[in-house]
């Protein structure tokens, strides 16, 4: 049965928290000082009432007794002196000594009220003292003054065995009021003795005590903390394989299994976002493998569409001039639509030739301040806005580190854009505002246009993506397609702000610095139109 007792104690020990082992060490240390001090203060109690009983009770007691004798003394030297001269100054002592009798009598009464031995011994004194009294001195004193005394004479050989008898009584009290002070002495000492030993054990206690609970909260607390810190600034510093030991009270076992826990389902999150990296890492050098080739492929094949195109375009142009009214007017329609066709193409390819250079021809970075190039631009496009009454005004512009091609190719597509798609009867009203939005400028161009319709915000930014036909607005579907890949090749956004009403308001960010990925475009974060739309 004994070997059997010690397994399922320590699991049922294994099983205590934090929390329970400090109730119980708590509530046993002050149940053990508790008990100290209850009986430190018992000894201190007693030490004071051995004291106070010693110099209170023992001491004056026997002191009053010495001054009893002294007072009886003084009785019989005075009225010996009497008996034999009759000299009435013989009657002072004789009289202080009654006088003082009655008061040390008195004060012993009062000092041993509850010892009844002292009490009886000072009974005996008080009854030899009045027995030597009634036989011998009062007799005596009452003899007149002037002559000795008859009755000292005959009275010698009585009052001196009466007095003895006094003498003896004082004896037999003094004996017993020194031993009993000897004796409250030597309790006095020993009570000292065995507080002082009670109050060393209380020091060694209160010292061991501390020495458990300073062991107790290192085994218990620190050392499983030091351990599973350790263990969590390992596997932070990279070695997520390191596993966590779990030691100490059984909620502490339980924080370092659940960390452990979380440990591992981070190696296994991590390996997945490791193989999911690996698998990004390869369909992403694929797409730019991928685009690049496209991007080529465009450049090449809209390059050498350009001679051919204008052969044609040459050719009918050539054909309308020469036959032009010749023909029937079927025929005249033919040709301007050949010559039409051609000049559409021809711009068709020209622009998809400037969108396949964004980003792989025009790539020098260096100082730009926007407000010059954006100057540039207006004077570029001062025709169609003198054509169309239009009133450009732009916020002070910052100065950035960009592509000055781009910049100006970017502004030129969204101010013709305000300018191209005006309300009929309107003039047009453009504003080009500027803010600085931490690491980066946020930028918006707003007009008082025909607007884009919602539905419509994000098809306008894809590649040949018209709204509208060729005859009510020209153009090839390409503009914004372009401000597309410039603002992103820069680090930055686009989109349609969705809360304007009154014509368009097209938003755009650019980073203060070239991004670092180099002619990749930087992954775009979300404006407040993606924001709009996703809500």
């Amino acid at each position: 049965m004994t070997g059997h007792e010690g397994p399922p104690r320590r699991r049922w020990l294994s099983t205590w928290t934090t929390r329970r082992w400090l109730r119980v060490g708590v509530a046993t240390s002050l149940t053990a000082l508790a008990l100290l001090g209850l009986t430190g203060a018992w000894s201190l109690a007693r030490t004071q009432s051995i004291s106070n009983e010693l110099v209170d009770v023992r001491s004056p007691a026997l002191t009053t007794a010495f001054s009893l004798e002294a007072a009886l003394l003084n009785q019989e030297t005075g009225i010996r002196g009497y008996g034999l001269t009759g000299a009435t100054e013989f009657m002072a002592p004789y009289r202080q000594g009654l006088a003082d009798q009655a008061t040390r009598a008195a004060r012993l009464a009062e000092l041993l009220h509850d010892d009844a031995p002292a009490l009886d011994d000072l009974a005996d004194v008080q009854a030899a003292v009045a027995s030597w009294q009634e036989k011998v001195a009062e007799p005596i004193a009452a003899t007149p003054p002037g002559s000795p005394s008859p009755a000292a004479t005959g009275l010698a050989t009585e009052g001196k065995a009466a007095f003895d008898a006094v003498r003896a009584a004082l004896t037999r009290q003094q004996d017993r009021l020194r031993a009993d002070r000897l004796r409250a002495r030597q309790d006095l000492a020993d009570t000292m003795r065995t507080r002082n030993w009670l109050f060393t054990a209380i020091a060694t206690v209160i010292a061991a005590l501390a020495v458990l609970i300073f062991e107790g909260l290192r085994r218990g607390i620190t050392r499983p903390l030091d351990r599973l810190g350790a263990d969590a600034r390992t596997i932070a510093g990279g070695d997520f394989d390191h596993p966590i030991t779990s030691t100490g009270p059984a909620d502490l076992r339980r924080l370092s299994a659940e960390i452990e826990s979380m440990r591992r389902r981070l190696v296994r999150e991590l390996a997945f976002t490791e193989q999911a990296r690996l698998r990004l890492d390869a369909q992403a050098a694929d797409l730019q493998r991928s685009n690049t080739e496209l991007e080529q492929f465009a450049y090449v094949a809209s390059h050498d569409l350009q001679e051919p195109l204008r052969k044609v375009s040459s050719f009918t142009q050539l054909l309308k001039r020469r036959y032009g009214g010749q023909l029937d007017a079927k025929a005249d329609q033919y040709i301007d639509f050949a010559v039409d066709g051609a000049n559409r193409m021809q711009t068709l390819i020209n622009d998809l030739l400037d969108f396949s250079r964004v980003g792989r021809l025009h790539h020098a970075h260096q100082e730009v301040d926007l407000e010059t190039v954006l100057e540039q631009t207006l004077s570029a496009l001062s025709v169609g806005i003198e054509e169309a009454g239009a009133e450009v005004t732009h916020d002070p512009l910052p100065a950035l580190v960009a592509d000055p091609t781009q910049m100006g190719m970017l502004w030129q597509n969204l101010i013709g854009n305000a300018v191209k798609f005006r309300r009929p009867g309107r003039e047009p009203r453009i504003h080009v505002e500027a803010e600085r939005d931490g690491a980066r400028w946020r930028f918006a161009v707003t007009d008082n246009g025909i607007g884009i319709a919602p539905e419509f915000a994000e098809k306008v930014f894809l590649i040949f993506q018209r709204l509208h036909t060729k005859d009510a607005y020209s153009g090839s579907g390409i503009g914004l397609a372009m401000c597309k890949k410039i603002v992103e090749f820069h680090g930055g956004t686009i989109g349609i702000d969705p809360d304007h009403r009154d014509g368009t308001r097209i938003t755009f960010t650019l980073a203060a610095e070239p991004p670092s990925t180099g002619d990749a475009p930087a992954l775009p974060e979300k404006t407040h139109a993606d924001a709009e739309r996703a809500r």
